[in-house]
């Protein structure tokens, strides 16, 4: 396991995320409330995290590990098309900013930990309670697997073979998450999103100089892909429309997922909300910049095993071993966060939402802590069996499925907190026919997240989640209006 091993690399890794574990086992005292023996402060930090925190805290599980190897991946294997995260990443924030305040504040007023609980107080229906649980539950698994995998890169790119050391690294993640709730992810992020910074701001003045400046990088890119056959580095025409609705049915996502519910709802206030809405973008930047390591990967010429190895291939060929070494902590370290933060959130929508309304309805707080505790770890282990067990492509292709259930919550969610129009029977028919409606499509597609609709003057691909969604609220609106109509129907009826 240790015979093609850089030293200098290993220690500095070895080093910082020894650190991290120690941060992660301190936390439990960070901010100590009286208890941690309740879901408000185990899973939620006690609702105080004010405007640096959570702009660290959402940040660091919005920016994942794998967001750091996939995204360079992407731009390197297909060119213009993979910087479709970056409108994705500016269209969020004014959604964020708009409705993430008002659902705050209903979960700070009513107590809720949950989206689960948000939907059961809007329409008192335990049954679309559970579906929204479970579609959170569900799509934060593969989630969870593929930050194994942004670590599983780093890890062998240190010249570790084997699955031992991946085991070891989360089940120091499990013991501290278990110990310390969300205040462990939130005070590692600090220390992760500093470290990716140190790593960018490196990447985008070093590299440039040692591949003949940005021109070069982009000629080569270029020269690549025509090469190639495929890809490019700007759009072409049949590519604009899926690459908008990519960018538009991933904004839509990325705040309804556990993880990310989670860190609105640990922060202090609606205002803290909207100022992280304004300094979030940052990240869009660093996001950015790291999707520009996919052209530098090929201005540098690397031989590649997989396209995921853009990152860490870059940093090995082009950098000291003792930088390379913190190159690849950041990346293990940035898997930490999210992970940590998406086992706490679908552990408490589980704690919530299925075992305190189907199993034990008169738990207690401490109890409800416990078993959150508990899940945390079995979400955890079943993320890293994924992993072990099933070929990565298979996980890979699982989590674009991710987004397009996780869409089918937005109705429940978000139009309640406007509107009183809709029934629960309505949008539990919406969410069904979306959620298996848009699981068929992507099948029938081989799990590729984009289907082709024929316009009559030729087809044109379009996110299968956009589809779904839209599918969904088409649903709901018909069900709705005919659940209306039956009374009025029934009594001129009787009338006649």
């Amino acid at each position: 396991m240790l015979a093609n091993v850089d030293s200098a690399a290993f220690a500095v890794f070895l080093v910082l995320f020894i650190l991290v574990t120690g941060m992660g086992f301190v936390a439990a005292r960070w901010r100590k409330p009286e208890t941690l023996a309740h879901l408000d402060e185990w899973g939620l930090g006690g609702r105080r995290f004010g405007t640096w925190i959570t702009w660290f805290l959402v940040g660091g599980d919005f920016y994942t590990a794998y967001t750091v190897i996939a995204v360079p991946a992407l731009v390197y294997a297909v060119g213009a098309y993979g910087f479709f995260a970056l409108p994705y990443t500016i269209i969020v924030y004014p959604f964020v900013f708009a409705v993430m305040p008002v659902l705050w504040k209903v979960a700070k007023e009513r107590g809720y930990v949950t989206a689960g609980d948000v939907v059961r107080g809007a329409y008192g229906s335990r049954r679309l309670e559970l579906a929204v649980a479970a579609t959170g539950v569900l799509a934060t698994m593969p989630y969870i697997a593929l930050q194994l995998i942004g670590m599983e890169v780093a890890i062998k790119a240190l010249g570790l073979s084997g699955e031992v050391p991946l085991v070891l690294a989360f089940l120091v993640l499990a013991l501290y998450t278990y110990s310390s709730g969300l205040r462990a992810p939130a005070l590692i992020a600090f220390v992760k999103d500093i470290m990716i910074y140190i790593v960018v701001i490196a990447a985008i003045a070093i590299v440039p100089s040692k591949l003949g400046g940005y021109g070069a990088i982009f000629t080569a890119a270029d020269a690549a892909f025509a090469a190639k056959g495929s890809g490019g580095i700007l759009l072409s025409p049949a590519q604009i429309v899926p690459y908008a609705s990519l960018a538009l049915g991933s904004a839509l996502a990325a705040f309804m997922y556990p993880h990310t519910l989670t860190g609105i709802f640990a922060s202090s206030g609606g205002n803290t909300i909207r100022k992280n809405a304004m300094l979030l973008p940052a990240y869009t930047l660093l996001l950015g910049l790291l999707a520009l390591l996919g052209y530098m990967g090929h201005a540098a010429g690397l031989k590649l095993a997989s396209n995921n190895d853009v990152v860490p291939e870059l940093f090995k060929t082009l950098f000291p071993s003792w930088f390379a070494g913190f190159a690849f902590a950041a990346i293990a370290i940035g898997a930490l966060v999210p992970a940590a933060v998406m086992s706490i959130g679908a552990a408490n929508l589980f704690t919530r939402n299925f075992w305190k309304v189907w199993v034990d309805p008169k738990v207690t707080p401490a109890g409800e802590a416990k078993v959150a505790k508990i899940t945390s770890m079995l979400v955890k282990v079943g993320a890293l069996l994924a992993i072990l067990l099933m070929p990565t492509q298979f996980a890979l292709d699982l989590q674009l499925l991710g987004g397009l259930w996780i869409l089918q919550t937005l109705p429940a969610l978000v139009f309640g907190l406007y509107l009183n129009w809709f029934s629960s029977r309505a949008l539990l028919a919406g969410w069904a026919v979306g959620l298996a409606g848009g699981s068929w499509l992507a099948w029938s597609d081989g799990l590729k997240p984009l289907h082709g609709i024929d316009f009559g003057s030729g087809k044109v691909a379009i996110y299968t989640g956009v589809l779904a969604l839209a599918l969904n609220i088409v649903v709901a609106v018909v069900v709705n209006l005919v659940l209306k109509g039956l009374p009025q129907a029934r009594l001129s009826r009787e009338a006649a």
